[in-house]
């Protein structure tokens, strides 16, 4: 059976789409920009800020869904510039101190409202 998991602490859907989709013990992460959710508006500031943003924004969903990082068996990141590769890392591994997912990296010409970053993911419940 397919469960909608939504956070209000997380940025609303920008198309027809949910925040998270649970089926079994597998959740599915839809792509998180660096939106601050109250505002709906990019977080200002470089690769380092946007990925924290991003970061946040997926500890939500999956905190929603009784989920953490340790959680998290896969990711798919998207920066629109390999040369922030380095300091998008620097973040990324706060997040995944232990065990840390399998992950799939690109570079991609653009994003949605001009992000630097998106980050999908899909956990284990």
């Amino acid at each position: 059976m397919k469960q909608i998991i939504k956070t209000e602490k997380a940025p609303a859907a920008i198309g027809p789409y949910n925040q998270a989709v649970k089926v079994g013990n597998m959740l599915f992460l839809s792509g998180q920009i660096p939106l601050i959710p109250s505002q709906g508006v990019l977080v200002e500031g470089d690769i380092t800020a946007q990925t924290e943003q991003v970061m946040a924004n997926i500890g939500e969903v999956l905190m929603a869904a009784g989920a953490n990082y340790e959680n998290v068996v896969k990711t798919t990141c998207f920066l629109s510039d390999l040369g922030n590769f380095k300091s998008f890392n620097e973040v990324y591994a706060k997040y995944f101190t232990t065990n840390a997912p399998a992950r799939s990296t690109v570079e991609v010409s653009k994003l949605p409202m001009g992000a630097l970053v998106e980050v999908e993911c899909v956990a284990i419940l």
